[in-house]
């Protein structure tokens, strides 16, 4: 006959109470994470509440609240109520924090309060894994995602959206019109009373909606970019991959090393396209790793002339594809790189071998740019498939050498783009799958910008953790 293990029974006594110490493993992350905290000068790091007050109720210190919200999410219980639960029941959590029970309200405060400072954190783990030798290299992927803001969609307005809006409460209103007139024309019964009083309140609600629609188109031509969010005033609606798609919520910026994955920098910004993000995540990115020069592969979403420039300025070299905008090129006639520029004339070799000349030069959009072209193209056997106008003329911007370097670089390395998909596109997927489907849980971008700080320490916590072990981590962070 088989056995079972036979637990202890629940009303059974003990002569000696059982120790804490004793039940958390010598390889237990949370030891991890009381070293980390504990090494922290959290006053030099912004965190308010380090001295205690002289008067008033005592109050609980940063550290066991910094230590509660790092365990939260690393084990993806980043809720402050899911938190207080845990810190009456979770044998972790009562090791880590002294046994304290700080109530919800009280938690999710310290997050509120000590953004900037919590920021600051993840940076100091990144320099810590710089001195553990995991941030040798100097080549990174940058890209951004868009997150979901506790904002719902039918909370966000934009004129498209109020214009729509508009056309289907009109469309309603002539709908119930119609009906009562219909009503009109036939016999009274309290059935039919008590269907046009029904349609006569549709009616009065349809109109306080217009009053309310244009009171939001009052905000929004007051709101820069013209959007309001009523429920996280900073969420903003964005365009996702997906055709026709998207959602209200922020746009997360990384920088990931190539060689373990570890997030060196990020940013939460509202705005929806990644075009003028390069150069300040690259400099982050270099700051971070402490470098003199420093290599970044992104996708063309990110391709700006002038973020190119800056990026070449600030000893960032950065390879990625351009887009494809020629208007010529999608119609099947010779695009602007089936032109050969001379720099020793300062030309341009058109395809049927004439040479375009320097005509002028004019400043758009703070831009300096050369214009090109020749008089003979009306003769010209091979003007169909170059220009419909009278010339074909090329433009070419004061620093494009900057920008030909970056093809070069692209046509030298094609394995770049799939490095930068394997670098940095596998952190956003296990973010994503840690922080489930709301996503964010917390309002406005500054306490938006906390919360991502805490996901991305979380985040690079486990991929150390998993490379080096507890031990090794515990050994090298300062005592």
């Amino acid at each position: 006959m088989g056995r079972f293990v036979v637990g202890a029974e629940r009303d059974q006594t003990t002569l000696f109470p059982p120790c804490l110490e004793d039940w958390i493993a010598e390889d237990n992350p949370v030891r991890v994470i009381d070293a980390f905290v504990e090494a922290l000068e959290l006053g030099a790091l912004g965190f308010a509440g380090v001295d205690a007050a002289r008067t008033g109720r005592p109050g609980y210190h940063p550290a066991a609240l910094l230590k509660l919200y790092v365990y939260g999410y690393l084990n993806r219980v980043p809720s402050s109520r899911r938190l207080e639960r845990e810190a009456g029941r979770n044998v972790e959590v009562m090791w880590l924090t002294g046994q304290l029970s700080p109530d919800h309200k009280t938690i999710a405060e310290f997050r509120r309060q000590n953004g900037p400072a919590i920021g600051r954190v993840c940076a100091r783990f990144v320099a810590l894994c710089r001195t553990m030798g995991l941030l040798t290299g100097t080549s990174v992927a940058i890209d951004g995602s868009k997150f979901k803001a506790v904002n719902n969609r039918d909370r966000n307005f934009t004129q498209g959206k109020l214009d729509r809006r508009r056309q289907q409460i009109e469309e309603s209103v002539s709908r119930y019109l119609s009906q009562l007139d219909t009503a009109d024309r036939q016999d009274p019964t309290p059935e039919l009373a008590a269907k046009v009083e029904r349609l006569k309140e549709k009616i009065a609600r349809l109109g306080q909606e217009m009053e309310r629609l244009a009171g939001l188109e009052e905000q929004m031509k007051a709101a820069p970019d013209r959007q309001v969010s009523l429920t996280d005033p900073d969420a903003r609606s964005m365009a996702t991959s997906g055709r026709g798609s998207g959602l209200v919520g922020y746009n997360v910026q990384v920088a990931v090393e190539t060689e373990h994955h570890l997030i060196v920098a990020h940013a939460v910004t509202n705005a929806g396209s990644d075009r003028a993000q390069l150069s300040g995540m690259a400099a982050r990115a270099k700051e971070a790793l402490e470098a003199d020069t420093l290599d970044a592969v992104a996708d063309r979403g990110y391709y700006s002339s002038e973020q190119i420039l800056a990026c070449e300025r600030a000893g960032i070299t950065v390879t990625l594809p351009r887009p494809m905008t020629s208007g010529a090129k999608a119609v099947g006639r010779f695009g602007k790189d089936d032109f050969l520029y001379r720099r020793q004339d300062n030309t341009y070799l058109c395809p049927a071998g004439q040479t375009l000349s320097h005509r002028y030069t004019s400043v758009e959009n703070g831009l300096t740019l050369h214009r090109y072209w020749t008089n003979v193209c009306s003769a010209c056997a091979m003007k169909g498939a170059c220009t419909t106008g009278k010339e074909r003329r090329v433009t070419r911007w004061e620093h494009e050498d900057v920008l030909e370097a970056v093809q070069r670089r692209l046509d030298g390395d094609p394995l770049a783009m799939r490095v930068r998909r394997e670098t940095v596109e596998h952190p956003f997927g296990t973010l994503k799958a840690r922080m489930g489907a709301t996503h964010f849980l917390s309002k406005t971008l500054p306490r938006v910008s906390a919360e991502m700080a805490l996901q991305v320490l979380a985040y690079n916590l486990t991929r150390v953790l998993n490379i080096m072990g507890s031990r090794k981590l515990l050994a090298a962070i300062p005592a």
